[in-house]
C-alpha cells in the first residue's frame, strides 16, 4: 500500500482509551481493506455486502476522527493515520486470535492452531501435494489448520508480522536473505509458461527469446496476486525493453479467458506466473499440459529466465511441535517420488 502525501494526523494520545465505540469487527475490516486493495475484493474475501464494509469503514473513521484511505479508480491508499492503525490493528488482531486459541486449548475445548497459507497463483499439483501432506503431519500431532488464501509479497510480511504462521510461496532470493525471524525450506524451482499466437515466427521454433517476447503485449498479473514476482520479472523484461510494461488481463477467471482474449484482439502473449517445473526436482510430478489451444500456443523462454523457487516459510518464533509438523511436509515434498509416478511433461 502506498502512503498518502503529507496529512494532518488527528490520532488519540498515547495516555488515553481507545474512542468509544471502536470494535474488533472495526480492525479486521479495515486490515481486509488494506490487504485487498479495493473494497469489493476485501468484501469478497469477509463474505459481506460490500455497502456494509464501507459503511464499517466509514463508521471507524468517524469514529477515529480522520481519514484512513484515500479512494480511487485503482483501489484505495493509506493516509498517514491509516498506516499508523493497520500496523497496531494487525498486532492487536493478532494478539486477541493468540489469545483466544490457548484460552479454548487451556479449557480442553480446541487443539493447537497453525495458520497457513495457500496463495491462489501456486500451481494446482505443488499446491494439492502441500495440502495433502501438511494435513497428514497436522492430524498425526493433533494439531488444527487454519487455511488462509491471503497474497504473500517478498517479505513475507503475513508471516512475519504474525497474521499467519506458515506458508507456500515464491522466493525471489536466498532463503539465507530472508528477513527474521522468518526460517524456510525450499521445495523446487519453478518457470513461467508462455502462450502466444500461432502466426508468430517463435510458434514454429517452440522457444521464443526475451526480445521477442518484450515486442509484442504480455498479459499477466495482476500485480497484487504475486507482488514479488511480479516485479522480479518486470524487472529481467525492461533489461531487455526499458519501456516494457506487463498488460492487465481484462477480466481474472482463468488461463483459457486470458488466452481467449490473447487470441481474439491485437496479437498478444499470455505470461503466467511460476507454473512448469523447471528441471523436474525429485519428488514433484510434473504433468502434462496441451501444446495449444486454438490460436495459441505453448512455447519455452530462451534461457529459462523467468523462474521462481517455491518455498516452504515460517516464523521462527512458533512453538517446536509446530515446526516439527512443517519440516515433516517439506521433507515429504522434496522426498523422490516412486518411479512410476515421476515424469516430465
Amino acid at each position: 500500500m502506498r502512503q498518502s502525501q503529507a496529512e494532518p494526523v488527528r490520532l488519540p494520545r498515547a495516555d488515553t482509551c481507545a474512542p468509544q465505540g471502536l470494535e474488533l469487527r472495526h480492525l479486521r475490516y479495515f486490515a481486509a481493506v488494506a490487504d485487498a486493495g479495493t473494497f469489493t475484493h476485501a468484501a469478497e474475501r469477509l463474505f459481506i455486502a460490500q455497502p456494509t464494509l464501507s459503511q464499517q469503514i466509514r463508521q471507524l473513521e468517524q469514529i477515529l476522527g480522520t481519514r484512513l484511505l484515500h479512494r480511487g479508480r485503482e483501489g484505495v491508499q493509506l493516509t498517514t493515520a491509516g498506516s499508523v492503525l493497520l500496523d497496531a490493528a494487525r498486532d492487536v488482531l493478532s494478539r486477541v486470535d493468540h489469545a483466544v486459541s490457548q484460552t479454548r486449548q487451556a479449557a480442553g475445548l480446541g487443539r493447537p492452531q497453525l495458520r497457513f497459507v495457500i496463495p491462489a497463483d501456486l500451481p494446482d499439483s505443488l499446491a494439492l501435494q502441500t495440502v495433502s501432506r501438511l494435513r497428514s503431519a497436522a492430524d498425526s500431532a493433533q494439531v488444527a489448520i487454519t487455511w488462509m488464501d491471503t497474497p504473500l509479497d517478498a517479505e513475507f510480511s503475513p508471516i512475519r508480522e504474525h497474521r499467519a504462521d506458515a506458508g507456500l510461496g515464491w522466493l525471489t532470493a536466498s532463503p539465507d536473505a530472508l528477513p527474521a525471524p522468518l526460517d524456510a525450506m525450499t521445495l523446487g524451482q519453478f518457470e513461467a509458461e508462455v502462450w502466444i499466437p500461432r502466426s508468430h515466427p517463435a510458434a514454429r521454433r517452440g522457444v521464443i527469446g526475451l526480445d521477442e517476447l518484450t515486442g509484442v503485449d504480455v498479459i499477466h498479473g495482476p500485480r497484487p496476486a504475486s507482488t514479488a514476482i511480479y516485479d522480479r520479472w518486470l524487472t529481467i523484461l525492461r533489461a531487455t525493453d526499458p519501456r516494457f510494461e506487463f498488460t492487465d488481463p481484462p477480466l481474472r477467471h482463468s488461463l483459457p479467458v486470458a488466452l481467449a482474449f490473447a487470441a481474439a484482439g491485437p496479437p498478444a502473449a499470455v505470461l503466467t506466473g511460476p507454473a512448469a517445473i523447471a528441471g523436474t526436482p525429485p519428488g514433484v510430478i510434473r504433468l502434462p499440459r496441451p501444446a495449444g489451444t486454438g490460436d495459441m500456443v505453448r512455447v519455452s523462454i530462451d534461457g529459462q529466465p523467468l523462474t521462481a523457487t517455491a518455498a516452504l516459510v515460517w516464523n521462527g518464533d512458533l512453538p517446536r511441535p509446530l515446526q516439527q509438523i512443517l519440516f515433516d511436509t517439506a521433507d515429504g515434498l522434496t522426498r523422490p517420488a516412486p518411479a512410476s509416478l515421476s515424469h516430465a511433461g
